[in-house]
């Protein structure tokens, strides 16, 4: 399949941003005891630096169903198209809970097995191969009535603990899951409202086939209607996130309470602000082509080899950090820790900053060796997975 150079482009924006929130989530001071997001303990600069790497998962999910319809209709094959999706679906929620997860975790007892974001990719892939029959029309109304109705799954009734709920509700929102023997199986990433993402990528696929001009104006009529309905809807307050906005201390935090949207599971208000934003950037970069976009576009060409391996250059500087502030590796606590003892340990924020712009910086030449490779041989099954 010939690449799509926006599509690049945007992948490896969000592969950087993203990049950014490993880096914090493993390496900043108050990564294991405060939520960067939570009004009352943060500032507004942590708030930012985690709010931002909110566009990651809703554009890899959004661009997966993009890149499955693009792959479909130029292969022109629904039966091929079929197998690839189910045999990619299936690797990525293998590869999920053993190479990612022990890249995340460095837990060589697996203790937490955790359905993430590729785990939900995967388990898209699959559902899409088995509606290809189905009209991108169909799928796209699909993809809009989970979008804007799956906020509504807490009310439908019955007993909480009942089976129906128990079975339910971990489609919807996260759970948790004690399997015995100290390990833990955690729904991160709840498929249903990652599905419906998903579906509207595959429906919105062809617009990315469309002249530049074409493209730039809806892309950029989309991302505002989208943001537009989502100040409307948070203005309201109502409906669309569990977590109405507030009055706060000042106007700045204000603001801050107000695109303080849910991302676990993704709001309605979540996925029109985030896609809405996905829109714009799309609009902005449609038919550009200079050496900015040459070197994000390196990252967005290998993203999953990118998502792998960007976490086995993190992890190890957990260690490294640890052990230079004098810990020893009695100190160690895996598990939701991530090999961090449970206080004491960390970088400030400034510090995360330069550690990110390093990781991106080391994963480039590998990102464009292999980008060149994978270019060579695409024909290969292998390389398509990878």
């Amino acid at each position: 399949m010939k690449r799509v150079y926006s599509i690049d482009v945007l992948r490896g924006i969000v592969m950087v941003i993203m990049t950014l929130d490993h880096v914090r989530d493993l390496l900043h001071t108050t990564a294991i005891t405060q939520q960067p997001t939570d009004l009352n303990t943060t500032t507004p600069v942590l708030f930012f630096t985690r709010w931002v790497t909110h566009l990651c998962a809703p554009t890899f999910v959004f661009l997966s169903g993009v890149s499955a319809f693009l792959s479909m209709k130029r292969t022109n094959d629904l039966h091929a198209s079929k197998r690839f999706l189910l045999t990619r679906g299936l690797w990525l929620i293998v590869l999920e809970f053993t190479l990612v997860g022990f890249g995340v975790w460095f837990d060589i007892h697996f203790a937490v097995l955790f359905f993430n974001v590729i785990a939900t990719i995967g388990l898209g892939f699959i559902v899409l191969a088995l509606l290809l029959k189905c009209s991108p029309k169909t799928i796209a109304v699909m993809g809009l009535c989970i979008l804007f109705l799956h906020n509504l799954a807490p009310l439908v009734p019955g007993d909480e603990n009942g089976l129906f709920k128990q079975l339910l509700m971990p489609l919807f929102s996260p759970a948790s899951y004690p399997l015995g023997n100290g390990r833990t199986f955690i729904i991160g990433y709840p498929p249903i409202p990652w599905l419906g993402i998903m579906l509207l990528g595959f429906a919105g696929g062809r617009f990315f086939e469309l002249e530049t001009q074409q493209q730039r104006s809806l892309f950029l009529k989309t991302g505002l209607a989208a943001i537009g309905l989502f100040i409307l809807l948070r203005f309201i307050n109502v409906y669309g996130d569990p977590a109405p906005w507030s009055q706060q201390k000042n106007g700045l935090f204000t603001f801050l309470s107000f695109i303080n949207v849910t991302k676990y599971p993704p709001s309605l208000q979540f996925g029109l602000l985030f896609l809405g934003l996905l829109f714009l950037i799309a609009a902005a970069i449609a038919g550009i082509k200079n050496k900015w976009t040459e070197l994000v576009c390196v990252y967005g060409k290998v993203p999953l080899l990118y998502f792998v391996l960007h976490w086995y250059l993190i992890h190890p500087l957990v260690f490294i950090m640890v052990f230079l502030q004098g810990f020893t590796s009695a100190d160690l606590v895996f598990g939701f820790n991530f090999g961090r003892p449970k206080s004491g340990s960390g970088l400030p924020l400034w510090a995360i900053y330069l550690v990110w712009m390093a990781i991106v910086i080391a994963m480039y030449p590998l990102c464009k060796w292999y980008g060149r490779y994978k270019e060579r041989n695409k024909g290969k099954m292998w390389v398509r997975l990878l």
